[in-house]
């Protein structure tokens, strides 16, 4: 039985997944430039585990749109309510952060706003062509929500082509319900479809593992995957962010993950990541360059 289907006792955490508190230059540069430039990143809101590396090496994932969501997905711990009117200077602001942190290449994605008639589709285009615009040669790759399948909203990301897009499917098709409670496991695999055949080159899904799938669900996911054209897969632990989230079914070994990784390639994905502590956005930088 599933952390889905019940509250079981929690299962005690393994060390592998003991995570690095914060420290260095490094990290204090970046949390002060976001702080200074009041940005939000799915770093801190989502309590990543790998905050402490990637902020260690100058890199972060700005979350646009504000930091509240209009869904309650079981597994994230972005806070749920009424968001805050949207920022027209926020595109801005983020293109002088990435310039300020000398980035090369950044990640960029969204809460959902559902609240909006173009799901924020507009501040999606007018960021990335602000961060293009002063920041000459930087690469970007976007996490996008599904903008509840109003595909004149996507086609708002597709036509200012960032050079990887993303769309976590998350977990595999009969969790999805409970897991991804206003999202459809179809529509997801259409916008990934949508987004490839629309001309973008690199596009991108992850699933996290632990939430109570068989072998066979990971696998069958991995084929529609497949199916809808993706080309990079990250595959992680999901980790409980609060009492109020799903419980965790197991922690999966790291030689399990390995062979995952090795079954994803053998599918025909052209690169994986996969491990406890994978997120969407771990190595994103790797994934631009020329694939397998």
């Amino acid at each position: 039985m599933s952390s889905v289907e019940s509250k079981q006792t929690r299962v005690p955490k393994p060390d592998w997944l003991k995570i690095k508190l914060p420290s260095g230059q490094a990290f204090s540069d970046v949390k002060k430039n976001v702080e200074q430039h009041r940005l939000h990143t799915i770093c801190e809101s989502g309590k990543c585990p790998n905050q402490t590396e990637c902020w260690g090496e100058k890199t972060a994932t700005l979350m646009i749109l504000g930091n509240t969501c209009t869904r309650s997905c079981m597994f994230c711990s972005v806070e749920t309510g009424n968001p805050e009117v949207v920022d027209i200077t926020e595109p801005a602001r983020v293109a002088d952060s990435v310039k300020l942190m000398g980035l090369k290449h950044v990640v960029i994605t969204s809460v959902d706003r559902d609240d909006l008639v173009d799901g924020g589709s507009k501040i999606w285009a007018a960021t990335i062509r602000s961060i293009r615009r002063k920041n000459p040669g930087v690469t970007i790759e976007t996490l996008i929500p599904d903008f509840k399948g109003i595909w004149e909203n996507l086609q708002q990301v597709i036509d200012v082509k960032p050079e990887v897009v993303s769309h976590n499917l998350e977990t595999v098709k009969r969790l999805t319900r409970e897991v991804r409670i206003q999202a459809k496991y179809e529509r997801s695999l259409e916008v990934l479809l949508r987004l490839k055949e629309g001309g973008i080159d690199r596009t991108k899904s992850g699933i996290m593992l632990g939430l109570g799938e068989t072998e066979e669900e990971l696998f069958a996911s991995m084929d529609d995957l497949r199916q809808a054209k993706v080309d990079i897969l990250t595959l992680g632990q999901y980790l409980q962010p609060t009492r109020k989230h799903l419980t965790v079914a197991r922690y999966v070994s790291p030689e399990e993950f390995a062979h995952y990784k090795e079954v994803a390639l053998s599918k025909g994905f052209r690169y994986v990541e996969s491990g406890p502590m994978v997120r969407s956005s771990y190595h994103a930088e790797r994934h631009v360059f020329p694939l397998l």
